[in-house]
């Protein structure tokens, strides 16, 4: 019989790493983030860069969960390019909402015709199984305009679909929210609405003067409502760079009255900005990504989150983006199955998914860790259980408390169980009492392999009292 042992450990790494909550994935590139809320739950739905390449590079689309604003839980990929018949290439911009227990999930994406195209996905849950609603495009215009598609539905029951590059467009959906009865609206631009208006055919010297002093609706626009008033937020353009800026109206169709930038042309290493809006257990977040984590950049960019407070008026303050990111609104249970892949922050490793297991912690390094915030132990945990699966062994699974070189209360050096997907629980009592609320670090080491070397695959684990 293998020995098992299971142990909690620090990786070294900087202060400024361990303190870091933003961006809030690490394992993916999650660009154009898009948060809902759903039965005490925040989803974000986001796109998927693919490093390496000179352009949005992008084939598919992903989903993540919190309770607590600071563990979020990969939910995988529910659809891709595959998904719809009539798309070829581009998975962008896409947005997620509920209506009557059905969630429905506008996408964009290059057609077969070589256009832009807005379809729309079906699910009876946030997460899916996801389904083209329409088995055709519900909005395609011949045009390169029709990409960000943002969903609203007001207090009466009427849906809104607003989308638009450099030109800003919007239909009422009906109630079944995959058809619309009425003509497609472009919305009126003046300096008045939206802070400057792009005119084609002019000189690049008076584009590059307006764009220095003056804000340009260009894309990414985000349409709801905060009390009695309706907000569109969106991309605009400053220093030749996207900042996030917003209008707002009394109606949800407009006239539309700007207000000001949010987020100006801050260091996020991405000509591009993307964000949402939502309020959350009676807080506000913004919602945006940078392009700030390791071989990121303008086609390598994450989701980051920031809390804010609406002034008195109802306008939004500037907003500053931070490493440090939010704090938590709650706490994690770990007398439950948790997910490996709920992660507050993770170096040196990956997810994958299969029909079997479904979303796991892969391509797990030497040096690498996963830490998960806030967990209440309560009185005190007795034993720690993991499920892993390795196709050789040598890998070892610690876990420390608080920090990097904190007290380590486990340890499992992670036998072989027939394959890299072929999981199995391994168990071990803990070392030392663990009451109480604490930052958890899962850390990756190995015993006498090679450097870089893939250790295992981690997919749940729990603790059980005292």
């Amino acid at each position: 019989m293998k020995k098992i042992v299971i142990t909690f450990s620090l990786v070294y790494c900087s202060l400024n790493t361990i303190a870091a909550q933003n961006p809030v994935i690490q394992t993916h590139f999650t660009p154009d983030p898009a948060p809902v809320v759903y039965k005490n739950k925040l989803y974000a739905y986001t796109g998927d860069d693919q490093p390496g390449f000179d352009f949005y590079t992008m084939t598919k689309w992903r989903v993540y969960s919190t309770e607590d604003m600071v563990n979020w839980t990969d939910h995988g990929s529910p659809i891709s390019l595959e998904s719809f018949s009539w798309a070829r290439d581009r998975a962008w911009a896409a947005q997620c909402i509920e209506r009557n227990g059905k969630f429905y999930w506008y996408i964009c994406a290059q057609t077969v015709d070589n256009n832009m195209a807005i379809g729309v996905a079906v699910a009876d849950s946030p997460t899916g199984p996801f389904k083209d609603a329409l088995g055709k495009p519900l909005i395609t215009t011949g045009t390169w305009d029709n990409i960000d598609p943002t969903v609203f539905i007001d207090d009466d029951g009427q849906a809104y679909l607003y989308w638009g590059n450099s030109k800003l467009f919007y239909v009422k959906l009906n109630k079944n929210m995959t058809t619309y009865d009425d003509k497609i609206t472009e919305v009126p631009q003046s300096v008045e609405s939206f802070g400057g208006l792009r005119r084609h055919g002019k000189s690049e010297e008076v584009l590059q003067k307006q764009e220095k002093f003056d804000d340009v609706y260009v894309e990414g626009p985000w349409l709801y409502k905060h009390k009695n008033q309706y907000y569109m937020m969106y991309a605009g353009m400053t220093n030749r760079t996207e900042c996030l800026s917003y209008s707002t109206s009394s109606t949800p169709t407009g006239p539309w009255k700007y207000q000001g930038k949010i987020m100006t042309d801050q260091p996020t290493n991405s000509f591009t900005n993307h964000g949402g809006i939502v309020d959350y257990k009676g807080k506000s977040y913004l919602f945006y990504h940078t392009a700030l984590l390791p071989n990121g950049g303008s086609y390598g960019r994450s989701t980051s989150i920031e809390e804010f407070k609406y002034n008195a008026d109802g306008s939004i303050p500037k907003i500053t983006m931070t490493k440090e990111g939010v704090n938590p609104v709650g706490t994690l249970n770990p007398y439950q199955r948790n997910e490996a892949e709920t992660m507050a922050w993770s170096e040196k490793c990956s997810t994958s998914e299969n029909k079997k297991a479904g979303v796991f912690v892969s391509d797990i390094r030497v040096g690498g860790y996963i830490k998960v915030r806030s967990v209440d132990f309560g009185k005190g945990a007795s034993e720690f259980s993991a499920s892993v699966g390795a196709g050789i062994d040598g890998g070892i699974l610690e876990v420390r408390l608080d920090k990097l070189d904190g007290n380590k209360v486990a340890e499992i050096e992670v036998p072989r169980t027939g394959g890299w997907e072929e999981f199995k629980i391994l168990t071990s009592k803990i070392s030392e009492q663990v009451s109480g609320i604490h930052d958890v670090f899962f850390v990756f080491k190995g015993k006498n392999i090679t450097a870089g070397r893939k250790l295992f695959n981690f997919d749940h684990w729990s603790f059980k009292k005292n």
